[in-house]
């Protein structure tokens, strides 16, 4: 059985005060990790903050991007290699925001995947179709591309420990969200893609995410999808009631 993932992109909000504060406010009402595995992404500057604050808590905490390369003469970048040091234990990558406004390329994603790999992390790797894509009846070859050029050079293994976020790029922030059928129809395919580009047990154990609005109202029609195993959220993860229940939409 794959373990549900709840995690929450925080992009560019939060300083490491209210960072702490809400870590203080989460860490005791969180679920088992056995149960869901509740992640926080927060901004590279807020990481030291949110690893101490979580401290002997069910949070994992996740990097919102790296670099791949692990030191080096890369001015503002962030190394995978402290990023392991620190006690992150995954990174985002291949989000459509950092496609879009920093045109990062699938080989700039799959280099990344396997400088993470390297370093002992575990890679988020999103994807996700445009309107107009989605409109042209092309979304699933897209999002299958994305895929095939994101895992390229990866083993079974480190592809089965991984993680996929797919994030409709029409959704994310709009107040749109794709129906949970929608949903379920592309985490399939991603999950058939995999299997055929590796085997049935590694599709098996790759965790799929839907993003996009994910919030308290529609969470748990989304989980209840088999092929839906977490959610990559933005607005809702950032107040600590609506973060709460996120992870808790078991109970």
């Amino acid at each position: 059985m794959r373990t549900p993932i709840i995690a929450g992109n925080w992009k560019l909000h939060m300083n490491p005060a209210q960072t702490a504060e809400f870590v203080k406010n989460v860490k005791d009402k969180l679920p088992d990790s056995n149960k869901v595995e509740s992640v926080i992404a927060a901004p590279a500057v807020d990481l030291d903050a949110l690893i101490k604050a979580s401290e002997g808590s069910n949070l994992s905490v996740a990097a919102e991007n790296c670099y791949f390369e692990d030191e080096g003469a890369f001015t503002g970048e962030t190394s995978p290699k402290v990023l392991k040091e620190m006690g992150v234990k995954y990174c985002i990558i291949g989000h459509s925001e950092r496609r879009d406004y920093f045109h990062e390329t699938d080989e700039d994603i799959n280099k990344k995947a396997k400088a993470i790999f390297r370093n002992g992390l575990l890679p988020i790797i999103c994807c996700g179709e445009s309107l107009e894509t989605r409109e042209a009846g092309k979304e699933e070859e897209f999002v299958v591309a994305q895929i095939k050029k994101a895992l390229d050079g990866l083993t079974s293994e480190q592809v089965s420990s991984l993680v996929i976020a797919y994030e409709p790029i029409w959704a994310i922030g709009t107040g749109k969200t794709a129906t949970s059928d929608q949903a379920e129809e592309m985490c399939k395919t991603i999950r058939e893609s995999i299997a055929k580009l590796y085997n049935e047990e590694t599709a098996e154990n790759v965790r799929i995410q839907y993003g996009g609005s994910v919030k308290p109202a529609n969470v748990k029609e989304l989980m209840a999808k088999p092929n839906i195993d977490g959610g990559l959220v933005g607005g809702a993860s950032l107040e600590v009631e609506s973060f709460l229940s996120l992870v808790n939409y078991q109970d």
